[in-house]
């Protein structure tokens, strides 16, 4: 029996992050203020926005948003002298806008983000980075060719946690890796994308040509498309790229990890039967190969919208010698290697083989049979950590400095790619090969 261990809480800041991330504490000047604009200004957007000015240095000055209630609630919350508008290339004209957060539905991602990179802007976007696998290497290109910063916004990537969980493996924590799972599970109606719709959400009040763009086909307008937009294959990318790409984007990031060569899928709409086109529950496994990171290993993941146990996320990477699973905030690893040797079955042995068997088998392991059992650590993050803090922490300072950021249009893609491929084996209804170092179709 293990007693309880008190978990090692975690410093503010390791090795791994020192790589990406400045201290907290620094005095701004008007030329080291950054002047910030959203696009998107629903849930996401908002959120982001509120984390993003709690950074020192950091001003919101123009917000953009289809639906006019939006725009009059970005008033509300961040002040009247913020400039609002329905057309976000009319945020891209402005000269006071440094960088832009681009919280908009996943169809738009590519379309809005290229073109914010193109205006001399820096870009934050929320993840996936893209809607379509083909729209990955648009995204690169475009960051190579303006040289402007784009961080992706899976923010665990910039957690202490994540980074401590990197630094256990590398360190050889768990002995060889062969298998990994990780579940993403919800059980609420927000949380299965029922957002509330406004009153007044009409034609008059919302852009509906906008929000449909070049992207998706021209239908009327529809109140519920427009505001829950994740529930249809044609503006979002179902649980996969809703949740799997946080998912991929952790691994990818503990492991170094670059991507799975075969992606297969399976699932179905088993509960949140409301017109969605998308499933509510999937499942995945992932072959991924051999690099100078990390063994050739297994991973499976999954989303449930209806977990009658109670929602939760959780990673759990399996090794020869161990495991170490992520929870929230904390890391627990247990170790248990395996014995010394092998033992042996010898029962349906004549008498005379037994003893002939254990004469050369004492012989080859003259030492007692020995099983190590389990050992276990854990670790913590401080109370109140943040680490969406960080993640925008290391936006800024990628923006100030032009320096690197933890999750750039390479990795964002590469996490993305996985996800939106695990929809093509869903709805195709077959295995996917994919090469993640030339990001195409094996």
């Amino acid at each position: 029996m293990v007693s309880a261990i008190a978990p090692s809480v975690l410093s503010a800041r390791n090795k791994v992050q020192e790589e990406y991330i400045l201290p907290y504490e620094k005095s701004f000047t008007l030329n080291d203020m950054v002047q910030v604009a959203l696009v998107g200004s629903g849930i996401q957007g908002i959120y982001d926005a509120g984390v993003a000015l709690k950074v020192p240095g950091v001003k919101l000055v123009a917000v953009a948003d289809l639906y006019d209630g939006r725009l009059i609630r970005a008033k509300e919350l961040f002040g009247n002298d913020i400039f609002t508008t329905r057309s976000y290339r009319e945020v891209l004209k402005r000269k006071d806008v440094d960088a832009v957060i681009v919280a908009v539905p996943d169809h738009l991602h590519a379309q809005v983000g290229i073109d914010v990179m193109k205006s001399g802007k820096a870009l934050y976007c929320e993840k996936p980075v893209v809607q379509k696998i083909e729209q990955g290497r648009e995204m690169i290109r475009a960051e190579q060719q303006t040289g402007q910063v784009l961080q992706v916004g899976s923010q665990r990537v910039s957690s202490i946690v994540y980074a401590k969980a990197r630094e256990l493996y590398q360190s050889g924590a768990i002995g060889v890796l062969n298998f990994v799972e990780a579940y993403y599970d919800r059980h609420s109606a927000q949380g299965a994308w029922q957002y509330s719709i406004p009153t007044d959400a009409s034609a008059t009040t919302i852009d509906w040509d906008a929000f449909l763009s070049d992207q998706a086909p021209k239908i009327p307008f529809d109140p519920v498309r427009f505001f829950r937009w994740r529930n249809y294959r044609e503006y979002g990318t179902g649980v996969a790229g809703d949740l799997f790409v946080h998912l991929f984007s952790g691994i990818h990031f503990i492991l170094d990890a670059h991507g799975p060569q075969r992606v297969m899928t399976s699932g179905g709409l088993r509960y949140w039967k409301d017109g969605r086109n998308v499933p509510d529950i999937m499942v995945g496994i992932y072959d991924y190969p051999q690099t100078a990171s990390h063994p050739e290993f297994t991973l499976t993941l999954r989303v449930n919208f209806a977990d009658g146990s109670g929602d939760g996320q959780q990673f759990r990477f399996i090794g020869s010698e161990g495991q170490m699973i992520l929870a929230g905030n904390t890391i627990s690893i247990k170790k248990q290697k395996m014995a010394n040797e092998p033992g042996y079955t010898i029962d349906s042995f004549s008498k005379a083989q037994q003893e002939a068997f254990l004469k050369e088998y004492h012989a080859k392991y003259p030492h007692a049979y020995e099983i190590i059992g389990p050992q276990e650590e854990v670790y913590s993050a401080p109370k109140g950590y943040d680490h969406n803090y960080d993640h925008f922490l290391n936006f800024f300072n990628a923006v100030r400095a032009k320096s690197k950021v933890v999750e750039d249009a390479t990795f964002g893609v590469r996490a993305a790619a996985p996800a939106l491929l695990s929809n093509t084996s869903y709805f195709e209804k077959r295995i996917v090969n994919w090469d993640p170092e030339k990001i195409d179709f094996a």
